[in-house]
């Protein structure tokens, strides 16, 4: 066991340290998994470089991505942003925090339509950070809401994480769907409670509020939403109406997307190469990424490291509060080299006859996962939401993740409250499957 501790920390320190000379992540990562695949296990490493590289951008929910990142390119080109701060600025002028709250809110709405914790966070944020920059407001807290929030994609049906889980462990989809609405919108709730405690504390940092504006002219500005509301009715219903998946729900987006530019008379021939250029830079830097952290979770895999450390925390025979203790520290650390996918699909099998033995229910387990491995998106060094980030601001990965540090905390607070109370997670599905 220490053996496998200590080159876990060994893969850990190498990672941080290219990513600290300035190697791109992606390489970083790929370059750590074959140091790996070389000098640990006898199997040929071009080999399993190329057919896991292929493994990992070979999908279909995949082409989700990039549809949604260039919806959220064409709408950064029309008015649509700045319609939708323009019509929520006079709601929320007297609410602590005001403006931030978009980026919780926007996150939440979206993550029920992308299912994605990248696709969330690259749309809202293409929306929202160059917005939130103009009016003023302060960057690390901007970019601190929109890394943590955008983790809501992977909680907020429909959730690609929760199909996962429900998969491998042979539960109702539907129903682990369900279990996590009610979570979410907590999660939601810790984040804009945050925000507002924030802008309460932090006054000499919020810029000065709007101009008063009369209840009727409020009332009027509102419209001016009326656009954004209509695209993400249009992506939703097409997913909860049976008509669309939500990989076919993404062209919807850009359709839709397309059609209100064009309304709004901002759709040109540049903008719209602009869009579709900007979109493919995004996309394939994120693509890139997936392909490097795929070769260090294949690499992770052969060494058995996920494997034996699960096995060796069964073999402690703890209680089952100190089996979820020792259970989230694990998934945090295997957060820290691992994507949320990757971390179900290697340690589900080994964990869930502890669960079972602990008399913990699985579908409320399912949450609790997905609310643990949400952590692993904003932390370093395989962070998606972070890598996303880090494309659309050019500031450091590491100093990224410091502003999303606070975000992180209320995901811990959010796992204590979630097993203090399962109801939070079980009392919605127990009441709508039992009718």
């Amino acid at each position: 066991m220490n053996e496998l501790a200590t080159t876990a920390t060994l893969l850990g320190v190498f990672v941080l340290v290219l990513l600290a000379g300035g190697l791109w992540v992606a390489l970083a990562l790929m370059a750590v998994g074959l140091a790996t695949i070389f000098l640990m296990v006898s199997v040929p490493p071009g080999a399993v470089m190329a057919t896991t590289i292929w493994g990992s951008v070979n999908s279909w929910d995949l082409a989700a991505l990039p549809m949604f990142i260039w919806m959220g390119e064409i709408l950064f080109r029309t008015k649509l942003a700045e319609d939708m701060f323009t019509g929520l600025a006079p709601w929320m002028r007297r609410v602590p925090g005001r403006l931030f709250h978009v980026n919780v809110l926007g996150c939440a709405i979206f993550a029920a339509v992308s299912g994605s914790s990248a696709a969330t966070t690259a749309t809202i944020g293409r929306m929202s950070l160059p917005e939130l920059k103009r009016r003023g407001y302060d960057e690390r807290m901007a970019i601190g809401t929109l890394a943590g929030s955008g983790t809501l994609g992977l909680l907020i049906p429909p959730s690609i994480i929760l199909i996962v889980y429900g998969a491998a462990t042979e539960q109702s989809i539907a129903r682990l769907f369900i279990a996590g609405i009610m979570p979410g919108i907590m999660l939601a709730v810790l984040f804009m409670g945050y925000c507002a405690i924030w802008a309460l504390v932090q006054r000499d940092r919020m810029p000065v509020p709007d101009e008063r504006v009369p209840y009727m002219t409020r009332l009027w500005q509102t419209r001016r939403l009326f656009p954004i509301l209509a695209l993400i009715a249009g992506v939703i219903g097409s997913i909860y109406g049976g008509f669309a998946s939500p990989t076919e729900a993404a062209v919807v987006g850009v359709v839709l997307s397309l059609v209100l530019s064009a309304f709004s008379g901002t759709l040109t021939r540049e903008s719209f190469m602009d869009a579709l250029r900007q979109a493919t830079r995004t996309s394939c830097m994120i693509v890139l990424i997936l392909a490097g952290a795929a070769v260090l979770t294949v690499a992770m895999g052969y060494t058995g490291i996920p494997r034996e450390l699960a096995a060796y925390i069964g073999s402690l025979e703890l209680s089952p509060y100190a089996l979820l203790a020792a259970l989230t520290l694990f998934f945090v650390v295997l957060g820290c080299f691992l994507d949320g996918i990757s971390i179900v699909v290697l340690t589900t099998s080994v964990i869930l006859p502890m669960i079972e033995a602990a008399g913990l229910d699985i579908i409320w387990f399912g949450i609790y996962l997905v609310l643990v491995v949400e952590m692993s998106q904003i932390t370093p060094p395989v962070g998606f939401n972070l890598f996303v980030l880090q494309g659309m601001t050019g500031y450091n990965i590491l100093k990224i993740a410091r502003m999303t540090l606070p975000f992180f905390i209320l995901m811990i607070f959010a796992v204590v409250l979630v097993v203090a109370f399962p109801q939070i997670a079980l009392w919605l599905p127990q009441t709508m499957l039992s009718r």
